[in-house]
């Protein structure tokens, strides 16, 4: 990732501290003024979301410290650590919902200024809908997994609030205070449904997960097109951590090419490569023509430079 977007990435995560702030407020206050445990439920996991955002913003700044000694290859699985913490926060919220819920399942109680508090809710709602859609805009665009999984979180509260207005519409037509409960308990659902798929996202990242299919395509194409002088290229293994993308490969040259020669192929390959994959670190390992290729295998093209 480049300065600029190591920047934005930062400034994203910083402003999600006083938001999610203002939208727990907002959702607390919905839930003061009309008793809805199913408004609680969406309030309680707000609270989630602000310890979110200090988590995702300290540890952003960490995975974007530099390699150092003890960190050659840098602090980029920083985040996929945020994200799993974040994943875990997500399910703890949505058990402590099911408890409130479950609680007030043998005694359900009606709405008090029922219209006042769905109003606030639904303006924390689209404040929510509006950041997460820019989080995770932003995540996919700067591959922060970090920033990524915030955004799925607070999309996924934003789901909860739809789920909370509709259910507690139908209550109030219904007569049925018994659906401001129940609703709750489906909300605590989807929560957990939502943690896991972040945890497991996460998990993968942390495990070196190779880079997506089309993302493998454009790197063999790269390889294939800009390998001239070389025999063949074999064994590309990819992996991501965070921000970075890693890509080795092994590079068959003929047994009399010189170093130099050699290297200069190698030089125009990283180059090929960092196209595709802006900021790859890119390790080749040169081998004669005697040794036997072995792993994942690229073609390389006659008619490359």
């Amino acid at each position: 990732m480049t300065q600029e977007g190591n920047s934005k990435v930062q400034r994203l995560a910083f402003w999600g501290i006083p938001l999610s702030f203002g939208v727990m407020g907002l959702k607390l206050v919905a839930w003061w003024v009309t008793g809805s445990v199913a408004l609680l439920s969406d309030g309680l996991e707000s609270t989630v979301n602000v310890v979110a955002a200090f988590i995702a913003y300290f540890v952003i700044r960490y995975a974007q410290k530099p390699a150092d000694l003890d960190h050659p290859y840098g602090h980029h699985k920083a985040e996929y650590l945020s994200a799993v913490l974040e994943g875990v926060l997500i399910v703890v919220a949505a058990l402590l919902i099911m408890q409130e819920a479950i609680g007030h399942l043998a005694d359900p109680k009606m709405l008090e200024a029922p219209v006042l508090g769905l109003a606030i809710n639904l303006v924390a709602g689209v404040i929510n809908a509006v950041w997460a859609l820019t989080l995770i805009k932003a995540g996919r665009a700067h591959r922060s997994p970090a920033l990524l999984a915030d955004g799925q979180h607070i999309l996924s509260d934003v789901v909860t609030s739809v789920g909370v207005l509709i259910g507690l519409v139908l209550a109030l037509i219904t007569g049925y205070a018994i659906l401001d409960p129940v609703m709750a308990l489906l909300v605590a659902i989807n929560i957990i449904v939502q943690g896991w798929k972040v945890i497991s996202h996460s998990v993968d990242g942390l495990m070196d997960k190779a880079v997506e299919f089309e993302e493998e395509a454009a790197i063999k194409k790269a390889i294939a097109t800009h390998a001239a002088g070389s025999l063949g290229a074999h064994d590309l293994r990819t992996r991501r951590a965070g921000t970075a993308t890693f890509v080795a490969f092994d590079l068959v040259v003929p047994a009399g090419m010189s170093v130099s020669q050699a290297h200069e192929i190698c030089d125009r390959l990283e180059a090929a490569v960092q196209e595709v994959q802006a900021g790859a670190r890119v390790t080749i390992h040169v081998e004669p023509e005697s040794e036997k290729a072995h792993g994942v295998r690229v073609k390389i093209q006659e008619t490359g430079l």
